[in-house]
């Protein structure tokens, strides 16, 4: 959602200070992520500073002193246009579900990377220092020879576990059918208004629509697959 336009459309019933706007933003829009005071704040200076929102003063009502803010004329048109304006559907085919299988596809068709590593040490170092010791010394052996560090096999971990995209999508559906049950239980809840029934609606029918996607796509992974990766 745009905050300035939600903000526009709360001031547009009269002047308003910034911790009674995100209240009523809350209210207002129950499902909504809430508003922090910051993001008010600093959407409020930005309106002031694009002449949509003007300050009217100042309200104590018994505690702190609080900037009221009004909508301007050109606040008001902005509104009016941006509430008119259609929203384009599904502006952005790739969404995040998606996007995960199609990288869940790809790393499994790639070698499985294990944590193991091979080290280099000097053989000298990890031999038993009783059985390398001259038993006659030669008294002028001269320059000590360079070691060369050859490759000490270091046992391999298990294996990094592959990215399984018919595990992800199992594990994504319970996910979306834990939070649909939540959302019921929202929309249900003795007294709920019809704000809140409506939001919990939109989203319920959203999630609705994912769950039947994955259930299509977790049919079609052969196929995504070899489109995805051939090799």
């Amino acid at each position: 959602m745009s905050t300035r336009h939600i903000l526009l459309g709360l001031l547009a019933g009269g002047p308003s200070h910034g911790y009674d706007l995100k209240r009523r933003h809350d209210e207002r829009f129950p499902q909504a992520r809430p508003l922090a005071y910051g993001q008010v704040y600093t959407t409020l200076q930005r309106l002031v500073r694009d002449g949509l929102a003007e300050v009217d003063g100042t309200d104590s009502d018994g505690g702190p002193e609080r900037t009221l803010y009004r909508s301007t004329a050109e606040g008001a048109k902005e509104l009016a246009d941006w509430a008119a304006e259609i929203t384009p559907p599904a502006p952005f085919v790739t969404n995040e579900i998606f996007a995960k299988v199609v990288c869940a596809i790809l790393a499994t068709a790639g070698p499985a990377p294990t944590l193991g590593q091979v080290s280099t040490a000097d053989p000298a170092s990890s031999a038993d220092p009783a059985s390398s010791a001259d038993p006659d010394p030669d008294p002028d052996p001269g320059p000590d020879p360079v070691p060369v560090p050859v490759p000490v096999p270091v046992p391999a971990a298990d294996p990094v576990p592959a990215a399984d995209p018919a595990r992800y999508l199992i594990a994504q559906r319970a996910a979306h059918m834990a939070r649909m049950r939540e959302l019921t239980a929202v929309k249900t809840a003795p007294g709920a208004d019809l704000a809140t029934v409506l939001s919990a609606d939109y989203a319920l029918n959203h999630l609705d629509a994912d769950l039947r996607w994955m259930t299509t796509t977790a049919a079609r992974l052969t196929t995504l697959t070899a489109e995805v990766d051939p090799r």
